[in-house]
Order: C-alpha cells, then sequence, then structure tokens
C-alpha cells in the first residue's frame, strides 16, 4: 500500500543533493561556510542553466505584521518607531520544462485570503480592527482565480502548487477535501516532508501562526512529499532552506536578471543585506554585531539553521538590479504604505513578467 512516506517522485523531477550533510559539523561557523561554498557552487552551474519559460508575480495582499517579528533582534534594546510593518504578499506563476522536456506549471504561494484568516495570530489582530476598516490595513489587489486568468492558464494546466512553508496557509480550496473538488483539478502540492509531518503536530508555539484545518482532509495522491531539495527541471529548485519551519523551502528560479531566490525566511532586502539598509535601526544593528541577515522571527524554530539558509539563499541569489543588494524576491515583501510614513525600503521587487505562457 502506498503512504506518504513511500511515494515516489514523479517523473522529470529529480533529487537535488548540493547540500547533503552540509550541516552535520558540531562547528556552526564552520556549518555557515560550507552551506555558502555550496551555494556558490549551485548558482554557477544554474546559471548555466536555461532561463524558465514563463515567471511572473502578482501582488496579492498586503497585511500589518510586528516589527518585532520581521526584524529579529534588532529593536531588543530601544523602542520601534513603527510597531507594524506591512508586509505584502506575493504569487509566482512559473512555467518550466521538466527533466523530461515537459511543460509544466508551478504556483508559489497560491493564498485564500478568506480561510487564511483563520489564522489564530491574524485572527486576534483582525479582531482589534474594526471590520469595516479591514480593506484599509489589508487591501486585496488580485486573487489566486484573477491572477491566473490573466496570465491565460486554465485551472486544470496547472501541475503543481508550493509554499515555502505551510504558515497562514489554507490548501483545502485549491486541493479539494474530503472528497469535495477542488480548484484545480490536477494540481499536486509539493512539500517537504518534514513540514507535512510538522503541520499535523504543532507546538502551541507553532499552531499560532497555522490555518487550523488547513490540510484536513486533502487526499494522499494530491501531495508530493520531498525530502532535502528538490531540481524540478533545468533552472527551477526547490531548495530545503530550514529554520523558519524545520520543513521551509526556497524555490530558485534561473530567470533574464538572474537567480531570483524565493521564501519568507527574511521581509525584503533590509532583512539580506543589513549593513546597506536605509532604516538606521537595521543598518546600526548589522554593523554593530556583525550579523549578514535579519531573521523573519516569528516562530523561530532553528534561529541558527534559519541564518545559514538565509546566507544559503542570498549566495545563490547573487545581485539583484541593484547590486548593493542580493536577488532575494521574498514571498512577503515588507514595502511602505501611507498609514506608516516615513517607513523606507532600500529596494522593492515589485510584480515581475519574465517569458510568455507556454500552451
Amino acid at each position: 500500500m502506498t503512504t506518504i512516506d513511500t511515494m515516489p517522485l514523479p517523473t522529470g523531477m529529480r533529487a537535488l543533493t548540493d547540500f547533503d550533510h552540509a550541516r552535520e559539523s558540531t562547528s556552526p561557523q564552520a556549518r555557515l561556510e560550507e552551506v555558502r561554498s555550496r551555494a556558490q557552487a549551485l548558482r554557477e552551474r544554474m546559471m548555466a542553466e536555461p532561463e524558465v519559460l514563463f515567471y511572473r508575480s502578482f501582488d496579492l495582499i498586503r497585511a500589518p505584521y510586528p516589527t518585532y517579528y520581521a526584524f529579529s533582534g534588532v529593536f531588543a534594546h530601544k523602542g520601534f518607531k513603527f510597531p507594524l510593518v506591512h508586509l505584502l504578499n506575493r504569487l509566482f506563476v512559473v512555467q518550466y520544462r521538466d527533466h523530461d522536456g515537459v511543460v509544466r506549471t508551478l504556483m508559489l504561494s497560491p493564498t485564500d485570503h478568506e480561510a487564511n484568516r483563520e489564522t489564530p495570530f491574524f485572527k486576534r489582530l483582525a479582531q482589534s480592527v474594526p471590520r469595516s476598516l479591514n480593506s484599509v490595513f489589508a487591501p486585496q489587489y488580485h486573487t489566486v482565480q484573477s491572477a491566473l486568468a490573466e496570465c491565460g492558464i486554465q485551472p486544470d494546466q496547472v501541475d503543481y502548487i508550493s509554499y515555502d512553508h505551510l504558515h497562514t496557509q489554507d490548501v483545502r480550496r485549491w486541493l479539494g477535501s474530503h472528497g469535495t473538488p477542488g480548484y484545480f483539478p490536477k494540481a499536486k502540492l509539493l512539500v517537504h516532508r518534514q513540514e507535512w509531518a510538522s503541520t499535523q503536530h504543532l507546538l502551541p508555539i507553532q499552531a499560532d501562526w497555522y490555518c487550523p484545518k488547513g490540510i484536513d482532509g486533502i487526499a494522499l495522491e494530491r501531495v508530493i512529499p520531498f525530502d532535502r531539495s528538490l531540481s524540478l527541471g533545468p533552472g527551477l529548485a526547490l531548495v530545503h532552506t530550514p529554520g523558519h519551519t524545520e520543513g521551509n523551502h526556497s524555490m530558485a528560479a534561473r530567470v533574464p536578471d538572474g537567480i531570483r531566490v524565493t521564501s519568507e525566511n527574511g521581509v525584503g532586502v533590509d532583512a539580506y543585506e543589513p549593513k546597506h539598509s536605509r532604516i538606521n535601526a537595521v543598518r546600526k544593528h548589522a554593523l554593530s554585531t556583525g550579523v549578514e541577515v535579519i531573521l523573519n522571527g516569528n516562530t523561530l524554530e532553528g534561529s541558527n539553521d534559519q541564518y545559514i539558509s538565509m546566507v544559503l539563499e542570498k549566495t545563490l541569489a547573487g545581485p539583484s538590479a541593484n547590486p548593493a543588494y542580493p536577488n532575494c524576491a521574498t514571498s512577503s515583501e515588507r514595502t511602505p504604505f501611507w498609514l506608516f510614513p516615513g517607513d523606507v525600503a532600500s529596494h522593492l521587487f515589485g510584480e515581475a513578467h519574465f517569458g510568455q505562457v507556454q500552451g
């Protein structure tokens, strides 16, 4: 009998072994340097691979988020100028050829805004704001359905959906639950095996950030668990980047401006290159402590691992269009918002569009 523990990878995918055993040293510094070296080698290989066929990101919805979590450790000894920052959640639609040459469609971070409001932390936060002001504090720009329609892609053309981790996510609308069909009739969820296991057995400090019953009743044949990292095809990989959660992974896509790496380990380029940040407190913290990155720390399941993972991400990404900052296009980007005047961002990615839809 096939179970989630015995499911083989679909044809066209390959295990990515570049980081196997990279974190085994008892020395945290040695683990960091080993991962950095391997990330640089993977970058050189991926830069020689073909670009994905189509890559487009969409602004979905804004959400207020505590500064305390967004820039973990920065404000430990001082008050917040802004107790909240604004995160802009994005959807990423990618088409690529798998290792068998078959055109595939992946959607990274398809967010069900309505269902996700049941996430305990955000549900409590929303209760402090009158319902009539929801659209002011959390304006919505696209839905998954409208973004897909704008791409000219039909729901039955989507092969895979994935999330760097399952915080706040309710995926039942997309995949179906307890026999009720989902919006994507053929899509399967690509998820790290540890993330899938953790989501079903959460500690209280984790459960505050996961949508209750977000994966309840999903047929196991709609789930593709993977260990380590995964190569989806030339120019596209899901890299295990543990720390923010134990099963966190990052998408690395070869595109015209290099390699774009996406996760929520950090909330924007100020987190990935804090020494160059235009935010005074962030820059001063980095210069005084020597930190290379600043964690998105709402759960801190493994802060050393998350730190190493963010260095991995920015090494793999390389420089962005603004060479002072890496090409880390985060899935939730901290962006200025009119309710928080004076809140600056050093470099913004915004929405992106490369290539043409196939088929």
